[in-house]
């Protein structure tokens, strides 16, 4: 599993995206679609038409990382938005959306957290 800092943000691309594009492709996504850079070192996800294969592109000091996973049965939830606008999540949604919980149907306790 991953384990990232908090400083890390995590955005997804609403819509379907050609998981064959390659690292320099899916950057290039990140720059037109999501409007957003690929070398901040953020995690960008991206999830196929048929919804069972997930690409997470980061950038690490010194390259790009892609993260490939594919489900031998179902699908990942995705939020519904409009295409392009990118979703920001949690580590916490991205370990919940990795194992195949439906973000969008979970309820948020209320919870204290300080805003910077």
């Amino acid at each position: 599993m991953l384990t990232l800092s908090p400083a890390v943000r995590i955005y997804l691309a609403t819509g379907a995206t050609d998981l064959r594009r390659s690292i320099d492709g899916l950057s290039a996504l990140v720059r037109e679609r999501l409007a957003l850079d690929p070398l901040s070192g953020h995690l960008f996800l991206f999830r196929n038409r048929r919804g069972d294969r997930l690409k997470i592109l980061a950038w690490d000091h010194g390259g790009f990382w892609v993260l490939y996973k594919r489900l031998e049965r179902g699908t990942f939830a995705w939020p519904v938005a409009d295409l392009g606008d990118p979703v920001a999540m949690r580590s916490a949604d991205l370990a919940l959306l990795l194992s195949g919980v439906d973000v969008a149907q979970t309820r948020r306790r209320r919870w204290y957290e300080r805003v910077a």
